[in-house]
């Protein structure tokens, strides 16, 4: 068994119910000489995974579970292209490793599920944002979030000049011919095409295919909010002509080419922050509402029954809370208790898990967002 890199959250993995499951989160470092403690430090958190484990199950299942993050210790083309965190999932049968935008607290446990909260986190759509840098010969794709912005790959084959993307289809300047040669009966041409006229229908057609292409292969599948970074002249011509129902009124009326990727994501907090606010505020609202109409609760033990159920919608869950226990997977009824128990784990994780599982939504809020101090609020279907 070796090791994946995960393309997505929530992957497969935390839905298996086989354990003992292993979760581990470190930070990592993106450049030359930081990211030489890396393997350092990850080696120390494996050596109290290993720890653990043999002190419950079997020398070879501990093997079988160890291998491929020892292999992932060995790996330098690995450790030489990490972001900023990085969290392993583990089991008997899979290992997956996800490379994160923002940074952990270091963390290595065993368990009978995974601590997903940071992954979360890191994932969840409230903080997250996409951004479209456009010029009038070219464009780029980005997303982000209030630590970190990347360039997403667009494949070589993909037409992304106005010259590839138009080719033959450019407009050009079109020509008449009248009698004004005199009697030799010469006709003389004349240019009738406007250079500038020439040049807008191109730039069009050019910022047509731009929005169907982002809409289709990004907006369209993520919901995120998109932000344009573009010359102040494109802004309203973009707009005007966008199908793209995510794509934000404010943008950054800049050369997008001109900045780099810290520079970019300078200018577009100040029009994300808002963003965030507010989904957070119509995320607090929608649960007040519900909890007053019977169809919400910040009751820990209650929302636990319901997420076993499959009965919750959205479930906000406190940052860095933990209420230590563990949900019998045969009857939904909570058992509160000691983290340190080694049969016990994070209520709010499990309920998180359950929620995921049964395609509801779950939201990491800090503490002084939360509308109650329960560290869980959930909205129920029905």
């Amino acid at each position: 068994m070796t090791y994946e890199l995960a393309k997505h959250f929530p992957h497969e993995i935390i839905f298996q119910t086989e354990g003992p499951m292993i979760t581990l989160y470190q930070p990592t470092h993106r450049r030359f000489p930081e990211n030489k403690q890396d393997p350092i430090v990850f080696k120390n958190l494996l050596r109290d995974i290993d720890d653990a484990l043999s002190l419950k199950y079997e020398k070879e299942l501990v093997s079988t579970i160890m291998a491929p993050l020892y292999e992932l210790e060995e790996d330098a083309d690995f450790w030489n292209n990490t972001l900023d965190g990085i969290a392993v999932l583990g089991n008997q049968s899979q290992c997956v490793i996800y490379l994160l935008q923002e940074t952990v607290n270091e963390f290595a446990t065993v368990a009978n599920s995974f601590h997903i909260k940071p992954l979360i986190k890191a994932f969840q759509s409230l903080e997250n944002y996409q951004l479209l840098g456009l010029s009038r010969n070219s464009f780029s794709v980005y997303q982000g979030n209030r630590n970190r912005i990347m360039e997403l790959k667009i494949s070589s084959d993909t037409p992304t000049s106005l010259e590839d993307v138009l080719g033959e289809q450019k407009t050009e300047s079109y020509l008449s011919h009248g009698s004004y040669g005199g009697a030799s009966g010469n006709a003389m041409y004349h240019g009738h095409g406007d250079p500038k006229q020439e040049t807008d229908i191109d730039t069009e057609k050019y910022f047509r295919y731009v929005d169907k292409f982002v809409y289709d292969n990004y907006s369209s599948k993520s919901k995120l909010p998109l932000i344009i970074v573009a010359l102040g002249e494109y802004h309203s011509d973009f707009k005007n002509k966008s199908i793209n129902p995510y794509l934000h009124e404010e943008g950054v009326a800049k050369s997008y080419e001109s900045m780099d990727l810290d520079e970019i994501k300078e200018e577009v907090l100040e029009i994300i922050e808002p963003i965030h606010e507010a989904k957070i505020q119509e995320l607090i609202d929608t649960f007040n509402q519900a909890e007053s109409g019977s169809l919400g609760s910040s009751k820990v033990a209650k929302i636990a029954s319901a997420a076993f159920d499959g009965r919750i919608d959205t479930v906000l869950i406190e940052e860095n809370r933990i209420v230590g226990g563990k949900i019998d997977m045969e009857t939904g009824e909570v058992k509160f208790g000691s983290i340190d128990s080694p049969d016990l784990d994070d209520i709010l994780d499990d309920i998180a898990e359950l929620v995921l599982m049964r395609k509801g939504d779950v939201f990491i809020l800090p503490k002084d967002k939360m509308p109650s101090d329960t560290g869980v609020c959930a909205i129920f279907r029905y």
